[in-house]
């Protein structure tokens, strides 16, 4: 009798074994999120309580210094506003809202991402310095994520090139929630509090949690942090999902992301409706909140980063597109245009029109993990390259008092400029104990003083290094021995190389490329994957042997 019941344990240990392993893909995706929701479960809804600002203004809005309002998007593509062509939808969508802040002020027709990826870029909004200068030079990613999606890429049964992934140095890297911008940066939010202004963040930080490096001790009075990445529970009737299986990042958000928002640092709760809307919701409250004093507001949307998840009313009024995937983007970008439409229309409703500074932009250029084939036509490349289609990103101002409306400017500008630009602005004080890069473009797009903000700009993701000077663009990768000469003033889209046609010009911009990264500091943390991404292709598209690939080490 025992053999038999042992003899049954066996034969059921040796089917949970079996199935474990036949699944073991999808357990080992689950496993991050069950434990962090067993570890900090996501609470109901709650109000939250802005500060407020006086009753009565002192002097009018016209004479005292202007608002401020950075709104950046995530992995919005040049094309996705049909200001700059609008062709990414593959329909006539239209990004009114978006647009009139061009129409309306200056629209940079050469807005450069501080980098091809989200964080450092936000840290180059913030700070106005290469983040490489004070070693932020990755994005922090939650516990497992790149092992677990090499891992997943390495199971797809897809033939393609794999991760190059670290363990000895995965373990060198510290908690996720310690991966921030050092405390002895002076941030954008610090300035403007130093100026007298009142300074709120809602949506993405993703440059630190703790250890000091939060929004609301980087010098933000009040923060809304997007705590996780669901824009809706993924069952809620209010919601169209888009799931991309060719993607192994995609698969790692669905099961570990969370409908979860935390305020000045509280505990983690349900926001109140589809987060584009609830950011924009909260916004309004703040400008509101604020109309008789000074106040900088930063609103870091996750639209239109995956999870592709579009409010059922949005992908309702597209029926004319086909393709599912492409509608619940398209739907999405609906979302944030509509947000940019509220928050204008909130500061003409309290009579801060004329005197606020709007700046918008995103943090990369569009992804080609979503599988889509023009969101940054007419460049070449995706987030997560150096080629323009990761760099090259939708930029534009809005300043009644100061900027002509219908203002084209074309000399490059970049995230590095925002500091400086609100400095200038508000009147604040900028650091003179360290090199800043930025610039105010404030003065040039005004036509106060002639001629391009900048000599030169830079990225450095690891060895994987560019520069841009006089319309001519040097990539270079050191893992693979790779050099790529572009004359964009010709070549936009970065068709011929001429590295080798045109040694004295490569000789030129190596120098400076080498003279720039013997400034930077080492990084916090070191990187542990270098990923291969292909520069012509989206994930969802077939492969070739001879198709151009580069490595961006994380």
């Amino acid at each position: 009798m025992l053999k038999k019941v042992l003899g049954g344990v066996g034969a059921a240990l040796l089917v949970l074994i079996a199935v474990g392993w036949v699944y073991r893909v999808e357990i080992a995706l689950n496993a991050p999120g069950v434990l962090l929701n067993l570890v900090n479960p996501v609470g109901p809804n709650q109000e939250i309580v802005w500060i407020k600002g006086p009753d009565v203004a002192e002097v009018p809005p016209s004479e005292r210094p202007p608002n401020i309002i950075f709104i950046v998007t995530d992995d919005m593509g040049f094309n996705d506003i049909s200001y700059y062509g609008g062709g990414a939808s593959g329909s006539d969508m239209q990004t009114p809202h978006i647009d009139a802040l061009a129409h309306e002020g200056v629209a940079f027709t050469n807005g450069y991402a501080g980098t091809a990826v989200c964080a450092p870029s936000r840290a180059m909004i913030m700070t106005g310095r290469y983040a490489t200068r004070f070693g932020f030079n990755y994005t922090p990613t939650p516990p497992g994520m790149l092992s677990l999606v090499g891992f997943v890429s390495e199971n797809s049964g897809i033939d393609r090139p794999h991760a190059n992934f670290s363990f000895d140095r995965d373990v060198e890297i510290p908690a996720y929630d310690n991966l921030g911008v050092p405390t002895s940066e002076i941030t954008v939010a610090e300035m403007l509090k130093d100026a007298g202004y009142y300074t709120a963040h809602i949506g993405k930080w993703h440059i630190g949690r703790s250890n000091g490096s939060s929004a609301i001790e980087q010098g933000f009075d009040d923060s809304l942090l997007m705590a996780s990445g669901l824009y809706l529970p993924e069952d809620h009737p209010d919601v169209v999902n888009s799931y991309q299986d060719f993607d192994p990042i995609d698969r790692f958000l669905w099961p570990n992301m969370q409908f979860a928002s935390t305020f000045n640092n509280g505990p983690r709760f349900e926001p109140g409706g589809y987060i584009t809307d609830y950011y924009t919701d909260e916004a309004v409250k703040v400008i509101e909140n604020n109309r008789n004093q000074p106040f900088f507001l930063y609103l870091a949307h996750w639209g239109i980063h995956t999870p592709l998840q579009a409010l059922k009313s949005d992908y309702d009024a597209l029926s004319h597109i086909e393709d599912h995937r492409l509608r619940v983007y398209t739907a999405m970008t609906r979302a944030v245009d509509r947000s940019v439409g509220r928050v204008m229309q909130a500061l003409k409703d309290n009579g801060l029109d004329e005197n606020t500074l709007i700046i918008f932009t995103s943090d990369n250029g569009g992804a080609g993990y979503v599988g889509l084939d023009d969101l940054n036509t007419p460049y070449r490349g995706w987030k997560i390259t150096l080629f323009e289609g990761g760099t090259h990103v939708p930029f534009m101002a809005r300043w009644p008092k100061r900027i002509p409306a219908g203002t084209v400017f074309d000399e490059p500008v970049s995230h590095i400029d925002l500091f400086a630009t609100a400095a200038g602005a508000a009147g604040g004080a900028m650091p003179t104990d360290r090199v800043m890069d930025g610039v105010d473009f404030v003065p040039f797009v005004a036509g106060d003083k002639e001629g391009a903000p900048h000599e030169a700009l830079f990225w450095t993701a690891g060895e994987y290094r560019s520069v841009l000077k006089d319309g001519w663009k040097l990539q270079v990768s050191g893992l693979q021995d790779k050099q790529w000469l572009f004359h964009l003033a010709v070549d936009p889209s970065e068709t011929k190389n001429l590295a080798e046609a045109e040694p004295a010009k490569l000789a030129e911009l190596r120098g400076l490329l080498d003279a720039h990264q013997a400034e930077q500091a080492e990084p916090i943390w070191p990187s542990s994957v270098a990923t291969p991404v292909y520069v012509d292709k989206t994930l969802a598209e077939p492969l070739k042997e001879d198709d151009e690939v580069i490595y961006w080490e994380n």
